[in-house]
């Protein structure tokens, strides 16, 4: 059995304010948050060596926006990877990037596709085992986190949001990545999406509404995905901490 991770690293980042390849977290200028860098490195480099240590994985797929900056190309190559690294042309959308990544490689049904966010550079090795094993298991799993906060469910109107009802913690979760699944499942999932015009918001939501069940494995809080200048500041934290326990 192979395992192919995916990770779509084409999006703008437009929460972020901004960001150019490379910027620090002091100084936000332009638009593609996995560039920027922490601890010295790109956001998806840290992304990459993670998945790169894991020995399960043997080929990883990397979905780029077809003007990404040259630079980082060549720090990827600097960086040195021992793992396969196949970059697709990433599209407008998530989905249609995962879509690129799924058509490139080549897999056997049973095979597993792990699909994990770019900006998730603190994902641990004891997450992704779990998902490969309950995706093995299941078919399909995601890492997530119990919710912690009340969680309502609103309807949207002219004036603003209202309180429709508060749903019950204990059966909510907060999903992370990596998701991992079968690629049989996975590949009948995007092909179903595609002839029914469905733009779903993660992989999971494709599979689920296929029918298959999709388990769910414990993530962690370090788990986060950057999206804003202050996660930037936890991220310079939470590398320091990683840096610390080698």
């Amino acid at each position: 059995m192979k395992v192919f991770v995916i990770i779509p690293a084409a999006g703008l980042g437009t929460r972020m304010g901004g960001l150019t390849a490379g910027a620090k977290p002091a100084r936000v200028t332009a638009a593609s948050k996995q560039f920027a860098e922490i601890g010295g490195a790109p956001i998806l480099i840290h992304t990459l060596r993670k998945f790169e240590a894991v020995p399960e994985v043997s080929e990883i797929v990397l979905a780029l926006r077809g003007d990404d900056p040259a630079g980082f190309k060549s720090r990827l190559q600097q960086e040195g990877l021992k793992k396969q690294i196949t970059v697709v042309e990433g599209g407008e959308h998530r989905q249609q990037s995962v879509a690129n990544g799924l058509a490139k490689i080549e897999a056997a049904p049973d095979d597993l596709v792990l699909v994990h966010d770019a900006v998730r550079p603190f994902v641990d090795a004891e997450i992704i085992g779990n998902v490969i094993q309950a995706a093995v298991r299941h078919g399909a799993a995601i890492a997530a986190l119990p919710a912690i906060d009340t969680v309502k469910q609103v309807d949207r109107t002219a004036d603003g949001a209202v309180v429709v009802s508060t749903l019950p913690r204990a059966r909510v979760v907060m999903a992370q990545t990596p998701q991992g699944f079968r690629y049989d499942v996975l590949k009948k999932a995007f092909d179903d999406a595609q002839a029914d015009g469905f733009q779903g918001t993660d992989e999971a939501s494709l599979v689920e509404r296929t029918g298959h069940e999709v388990a769910v494995v414990m993530g962690s809080p370090q788990n986060i995905k950057i999206t804003t200048p202050a996660d930037l500041e936890l991220a310079e934290f939470f590398l320091a901490q990683e840096q610390r326990r080698r």
